[in-house]
């Protein structure tokens, strides 16, 4: 698993890490199940977190079980018969197909371009199934490479704007009153991931001559970690505005969930701003992702923790 968007795992109960655990790794089996055996690559942190919103929303949290962890558990069934579910794997295998065609279009990457032809029996089938998840996702990034194109600098307009579009199609599964506050909370969680990603980013982006909206401003650019102090208080400032944003969402998407609430709680309040510091400190500079999983980098956080 890879992302941001990850528990604090030292601040969550035992009760709490079972469901956590149960989300994730039914995550890997639905994926498997509707999209085959290596689709469950894509599996990650940021998904797991929307699933355990949207599912617990919609009253649908008691129905994930947890598969006991063993090489082999991958190829277990699905355990829940939710929509929700079903169709959270769908856009996982979506929005992994365009960040690969992203990464290929800015870097011409070999791996990229692999990680793109071992999963592409999937993307047809995501394609198929839900064309109207690839038409918003895609979308969101058509709209990204607009924005970098005309030299945009600003990266909480950037976020936002991504967020907004790759955000609907989830949110449009929320029952009931809570939908916009699942579209703005999942708008914000999106833009912070896109802001700590530019910052991670910063010095892969300056050596290989990628946009990136933090290297707009004209300024020399020595490396990250002199960037990150000279800019601290903007960078911190920024983050703060969307978490705060996010917030006040959440508090009401939270009044609609279940049993998940201790998990979802530490996410917002502990998991995302400890992988904040973790980027701005560098702790976060071998970042995972989905191509370097499938060639077996390790990943950033939680190791031992994959389904």
């Amino acid at each position: 698993m890879f992302g941001y968007v990850v528990p604090m795992y030292s601040r969550l109960s035992a009760s709490d890490l079972s469901i956590y655990r149960r989300y994730y790794c039914e995550g890997c089996h639905q994926l498997k199940a509707g999209f085959g055996i290596l689709s469950t690559a894509a599996v990650n942190y940021d998904m797991t977190f929307n699933a355990i919103v949207l599912n617990s929303a919609s009253g649908g949290g008691s129905d994930v079980d947890r598969t006991k962890s063993s090489p082999l558990c991958v190829l277990k069934r699905p355990s829940s018969g939710s929509e929700i579910m079903r169709r959270a794997a769908a856009y996982t295998v979506t929005l992994t197909k365009w960040e690969l065609e992203d990464d290929r279009t800015d870097h011409r990457s070999l791996k990229s371009g692999l990680a793109s032809l071992a999963l592409s029996r999937a993307i047809m089938k995501a394609e198929e199934r839900y064309p109207e998840y690839d038409r918003a996702v895609g979308g969101g990034f058509k709209a990204l490479r607009s924005m970098e194109e005309d030299g945009c600098s600003d990266a909480v307009l950037m976020g936002r704007t991504f967020g907004e579009a790759v955000a609907k199609p989830l949110a449009s599964l929320a029952e009931g009153a809570c939908g916009e506050h699942i579209l703005g909370l999942m708008k914000e969680v999106a833009a912070m991931v896109y802001v700590m990603d530019a910052v991670d980013d910063l010095d892969e982006d300056y050596m290989n001559d990628t946009f990136n909206p933090y290297l707009q401003d004209g300024a020399v650019f020595r490396n990250k970690a002199e960037y990150i102090s000279r800019n601290i208080y903007g960078i911190t400032s920024s983050m703060r505005d969307i978490m705060k944003e996010a917030t006040r969402h959440y508090g009401h998407v939270r009044k609609e969930m279940g049993a998940e609430v201790g998990v979802a709680d530490n996410i917002m309040h502990y998991g995302i701003p400890d992988s904040a510091k973790k980027v701005l400190s560098g702790d976060a500079s071998a970042k995972a992702s989905l191509k370097n999983i499938l060639f077996n980098r390790r990943n950033r956080y939680g190791a031992g923790q994959n389904s």
